[in-house]
């Protein structure tokens, strides 16, 4: 490591001025920030199940429609001329919101008797069986009015910028006595762009602050504390340059990768700080970067590839959003050890370094608890039962949470609206399908298709099948011909295609074995050409999140033993490493079942995180006891001595830092805070007291 120490301090400016230029361009790449709030489309990108879904969408013009739920505050009905009059000045000052197309409501916006508009006034002097008769006649009564009419839902189709006709709607104020809640999936997607917005204004300083002050506990050096931390801060603003300037977009998923690259790129920083505070009485710059680099440089390469691959796992998942956030955490936390091996040894050797006080609070106290763990075998034997014991007792209860609103608090207003909405209509977002027709067979055809839209709405949970087979008894026979042809349109948008007719299921309080009731039926009848919707798609997201755990996991594995059988050479070694990194996976999955955080798009993958983390503990420990093992008997006090506090510091440094997330608006980020607490902590004591009882006793002989 001399000739490299050498290179690094001959040529520090150039380094340092070339960390500088780079971070400049990335800077002015983050001017290029744009967020995707469509959760479900980029996950299932190239998916059988989201294609299906968006080429029906597509083929019927039958996109995420706004909901806007319409209640009437003072007890009274939709069939009070007063209050469908309120509905119709409503549905006409949305109409008139710029990139709203078509609203589906219990009031046509053309008069059936005219021809014409039919506008509020005309209601208001209707008479009351005219009124009473204009309801009864709406082929979308039983779809867009509550049982107690007390209640009319409209369902608006945006196009073009959907989210800002989205927010447009949501600004509409009411007319009196009308109450509004807005619910459908541009409504989600607005809300998770303004939530994600937050989360990158709030988040990343805090979790930066908390390493900062847990590097002084473990430093004692405010100075060396913060550049401790540059290496990741650094990494984490390379990384956003790189997404940004590759044109790809900001997610729920995505958004915590800068906050992934700071906590777990952070290490190296730490541990080469903390060895070069060591050196800090040799007055030669070259000879305490060379130092630092002897004890810590192998380390630093070695937990750089381990917990890159450990992200680069997650690539292999096949779910758009968390290969993203695999590929890019990697690249993130490679550019952070670049940055710690190169640039950071150049800005030390350029800085005066005073030697370590002993005001750190991680001092001498959690070295020597340490030692007292690894006199006998007996403290880790326990720890490791125990820890087995938990696992097996808690593993059969992990479950996956195939709520499609997973990411919002339970008490936020957009989970609220869905809820109301399901609860009075039968679900925010209904499911889609499409019966086989020829139009040349005309009418007939309906007949048979309406047996097969009975058989499936008294499948268990359905409420309604709303199809035009169903109402092919109440409309007018010139209309029904009309509507087949083309010439009619019913203000749900298109119905009829050239080979089919769309049909929408509206769930009631079902199960996912309901789900897949409707799945067969739809499978094993001829008719139905199709069966979708945001149920089918979050119940195949729930498919590919289990697999993407089991993947990420077992090629995470693979990856960081292939790594350290490299690296070490030995079996032995190798094996050792991996016990800690093992059981710390089984408690993790263990407090995933227990604490009822169930596998979601985020939790589920953080496994194969975790085994490209962990392993670094092992990697760091194992190193100071080679070093220390030249100096005879007693090798694993030193390696204590010298690896212990740091160990210890990243773990803690880690889980405090990751607890910023529970200031964020979304659910799923205190979730990993929790679930990272756990594993952190769990990999830092196993891997300093499990790896000495699992090596020859001469290490802890004084």
């Amino acid at each position: 490591m001399d000739r490299v120490a050498r290179i690094i301090v001959k040529h520090s400016h150039r380094i340092l001025a070339l960390t500088g230029v780079i971070t400049l361009l990335a800077l002015l790449m983050l001017l290029r920030m744009d967020f995707n709030g469509d959760v479900a489309s980029f996950v299932l990108e190239g998916n059988e199940t989201g294609e299906t879904f968006k080429n029906l969408q597509e083929k019927y013009r039958a996109g995420d429609p706004i909901n806007v739920l319409v209640s009437l505050e003072d007890g009274s009905t939709f069939r009070d001329k007063e209050s469908l009059a309120a509905l119709v000045r409503l549905r006409d000052e949305i109409a008139g919101i710029d990139g709203v197309t078509a609203i589906a409501s219990i009031v046509p916006e053309t008069n059936p008797i005219t021809g014409g508009s039919l506008t509020a006034s005309m209601i208001l002097l209707a008479p009351d069986d005219a009124v009473a008769q204009l309801l009864e006649q709406s082929p979308v009564k039983a779809l867009l009015l509550s049982e107690d009419e007390r209640h009319a839902l409209m369902m608006v189709n945006p196009e073009g910028d959907t989210l800002s006709v989205a927010r447009r709607v949501d600004d509409v104020v009411p007319p009196d006595g009308l109450e509004l809640t807005f619910s459908g999936n541009p409504v989600v997607f607005a809300s998770v762009i303004d939530l994600l917005s937050l989360f990158l204004l709030f988040i990343p300083p805090v979790v930066i602050i908390l390493l900062v002050g847990t590097f002084f506990a473990t430093i004692g050096d405010r100075r060396l504390s913060v550049m401790a931390l540059i290496p990741a801060a650094l990494g984490a603003i390379w990384t956003f340059g790189l997404i940004f300037g590759l044109g790809n977009e900001i997610d729920i998923v995505t958004v915590i990768v800068p906050i992934f690259v700071i906590v777990m790129g952070s290490a190296d920083g730490l541990h080469f700080v903390s060895h070069f505070q060591e050196e800090a009485e040799n007055p030669d710059p070259v000879a305490r970067v060379s130092s630092a680099l002897s004890h810590v440089g192998v380390p630093m390469i070695l937990t750089t590839i381990s917990t890159a691959a450990g992200f680069l796992s997650l690539v292999a998942t096949g779910v758009h959003p968390i290969q993203q956030l695999g590929l890019f955490t990697a690249i993130g936390i490679t550019f952070a050890g670049i940055i710690s091996f190169f640039s950071l040894p150049a800005l030390l050797s350029r800085t005066d370094i005073e030697p370590r006080h002993h005001q750190a609070l991680l001092g001498p106290r959690v070295t020597t608890g340490l030692k007292r763990l690894v006199r006998t075998r007996t403290p880790a034997i326990v720890i490791a039962l125990g820890l087995l014991a938990f696992a097996a007792v808690t593993l059969p209860r992990l479950d996956v949470n195939p709520d499609q609103l997973f990411f919002f608090k339970d008490d936020d207003p957009v989970r609220v609206a869905f809820q109301r909405t399901e609860e009075l209509f039968g679900g925010a977002t209904p499911l889609m399908g499409e019966f086989v027709f020829d139009p040349a067979a005309g009418v007939g055809q309906l007949e048979q298709l309406a047996v097969v839209s009975d058989g499936l709405e008294a499948l268990p949970g359905v409420r309604q099948v709303f199809s035009l087979p169903d109402l092919a008894a109440t409309l007018p026979p010139e209309q029904l011909e009309a509507v087949l042809g083309g010439r009619v349109e019913l203000p749900v948008g298109d119905l009829v295609s050239e080979d089919g007719i769309r049909f929408m299921l509206l769930p009631a309080g079902f199960t996912t074995d309901d789900l897949r009731s409707w799945l067969d039926y739809a499978a094993a009848t001829p008719e139905i050409r199709a069966l979708t919707g945001m149920p089918v798609v979050w119940d195949e997201i729930a498919r590919l999140v289990l697999r993407a755990q089991v993947v990420s996991l077992a090629v995470a594995f693979i990856m960081v033993t292939v790594m350290l059988l490299l690296a070490y050479r030995r079996l032995r070694e190798t094996l050792v490493s991996l016990v800690p990194i093992a059981l710390t996976i089984m408690v993790m999955l263990g407090f995933v079942a227990v604490s009822g955080i169930q596998l979601n798009l985020l939790t589920a993958v953080i496994s194969g995180i975790v085994i490209g983390v962990g392993i670094d503990y092992s990697i760091h420990f194992i190193a100071a006891i080679d070093f220390a093992r030249r100096d005879g008997p007693g090798y694993v006090y030193r390696a204590i001595d010298r690896a212990g506090r740091p160990i210890v510091a990243n773990a803690l440094g880690i889980a405090l830092a990751l607890s910023a997330l529970w200031l964020s608006p979304l659910k799923v980020h205190p979730q990993v805070s929790m679930i990272m607490w756990v594993a952190m902590s769990t990999a830092a004591v196993t891997a300093l007291v499990v790896i000495p009882a699992l090596l020859p006793r001469a290490g802890v002989e004084r």
